[in-house]
């Protein structure tokens, strides 16, 4: 089981993903793209690093912005593997 960060962790992590921000127990990001099919074609290249490494992200889908939340719902707060996968998320776009 993964071990919730200290607040200090968390802040220190947060500061190094810049189009992330702390909401919360939570990371969240919010994408905009040109139009729905770029929004969906980018939820379509989540699915590999969320299967991969069992960490799925919460998603909102609004024509042409895709809002990500990340938190580790077991432990109910942020873990490194939301980190991790925040990094992953920012890497695709």
């Amino acid at each position: 089981m993964s071990q919730l960060l200290t607040l200090e962790e968390i802040n220190e992590r947060a500061s190094q993903i810049s189009d992330w921000k702390l909401a919360g127990n939570k990371l969240k990001c919010i994408k905009v793209f040109k139009d729905f099919v770029e929004a969906i074609d980018f939820v379509n290249k989540l699915v590999a690093p969320a299967e991969a490494s069992q960490h799925h992200p919460d998603l909102e889908i609004s024509y042409n912005k895709v809002t990500v939340i990340l938190t580790t719902h077991d432990v109910g707060g942020l873990t490194e593997k939301d980190f991790s996968m925040a990094e992953k998320i920012s890497s695709l776009s």
